[in-house]
């Protein structure tokens, strides 16, 4: 290892992460310290116990939203402790003894590599699962507010058996203008009507139909049977379609893959956030590469300007880049752009730029 990475790595790679490290403790702490002030009263209000609100809301805020901004960090860090070694003149130091920038770019390479598995693993599978603390927190204590009704579900609930709902009620877990149509390849062997259906929570998948109407065919014979009542076995459960705000931060990257295809197979189609929140955190990985290039192609160079004219444009492109990832995400769940192509566009609009950089920064 040693002979891969020099005594001058390691001094590029402690200044990178110990930079990126810093930058989020003191922005994270402000954002806190923000944040705490504007809902303190509704924590007030609401009866907040204070360990729940230092262990379930804050100790879960700050590992999410550090992960969530961590290509800025990222930006800012790079910008930041570059400029430093720049205006320092360690970096002509450095290219005097015969280092190309080619040669350079290594160590922060490896701080970017370091800094994207951390990314992916605690977006991935740890962050998720405080999430859900930190969510539940907040519909008890900050929003309270929890997804009530849903309108026009239809799903597949086996295979070819599509189910749909006109509007179904959590409150009361009863929906409404229910229909149940069962497909023999493209036939259509069976309808149910029923004037309301409601989910029996003690036992799973049981369904209560009120003034049903079943309609059989078979080919030119059709047999009609009606009822007030009848205890069912569907399976679909409201969670399937009574989708929780924010609820795909709660589940881990398999979670999502799972769910997602899952709901693919049944025909339950609005899940772009889900699919968004996925891709993101595979992107946001890769970003950390692209703007650490970026970044070092910028500030390598001493110039009149220093490092607030270093700073100021990296900070300018950096909240460029995420007004982009907000623009795409916004046009993929309301309309009709592929969610993996508008998680990609900021990175790969992004990675022209650093290849330009790059390329330019040697000369």
């Amino acid at each position: 290892m040693s002979k891969i990475i020099k005594r001058l790595d390691w001094y590029i790679i402690k200044k990178f992460l110990g930079t990126y490290v810093f930058a989020i403790a003191l922005i994270i702490s402000i954002a806190v310290v923000f944040d705490f002030n504007e809902n303190v009263d509704k924590f007030m209000t609401n009866e907040a116990p204070w360990s729940a609100i230092l262990f379930d809301y804050y100790l879960n805020f700050v590992p999410y939203f550090a992960n969530l901004f961590s290509p800025l960090f990222v930006f800012i860090s790079v910008i930041f402790f570059t400029s430093k070694l720049a205006e320092n003149s360690e970096i002509i130091a450095m290219f005097s003894t015969g280092m190309s920038f080619h040669r350079l770019v290594r160590p922060y390479m490896i701080s970017a590599a370091v800094i994207a598995i951390a990314t992916f693993l605690l977006g991935s599978y740890i962050i998720p699962q405080g999430s859900v603390t930190r969510l539940n927190f907040e519909i008890k204590y900050k929003k309270k507010r929890q997804p009530a009704s849903v309108k026009n579900v239809q799903l597949e609930v086996d295979s070819g058996v599509i189910a749909y709902i006109n509007n179904y009620s959590d409150y009361t877990k009863t929906g409404n203008r229910f229909f149940l149509d069962k497909f023999e390849g493209k036939r259509l062997v069976s309808h149910l009507t029923a004037k309301s259906i409601t989910y029996d929570t003690t036992s799973t998948y049981k369904w209560t139909m009120k003034d049903y109407t079943i309609r059989e065919m078979n080919g030119l014979k059709e047999t009609i049977s009606k009822g007030d009542k009848m205890d069912t076995i569907i399976k679909m459960e409201p969670s399937d379609f009574l989708i929780q705000r924010n609820q795909q931060e709660m589940l881990t990257s398999p979670e999502l893959s799972e769910y997602i295809e899952k709901q693919k197979r049944r025909g339950f189609r609005n899940i772009k956030e889900f699919e968004i929140e996925y891709h993101r955190r595979i992107a946001a990985s890769f970003a950390s590469f692209i703007l650490t290039i970026i970044g070092l192609s910028l500030s390598s160079k001493k110039v009149k300007g220093g490092m607030g004219l270093h700073l100021g444009i990296g900070l300018g492109l950096s909240f460029s880049f995420i007004l982009f990832q907000t623009i795409s995400s916004t046009f993929a769940v309301n309309g009709s752009m592929p969610p993996v192509i508008a998680v990609w566009i900021p990175n790969i609009m992004f990675a022209f730029i650093a290849v330009y950089l790059y390329i330019k920064a040697p000369k």
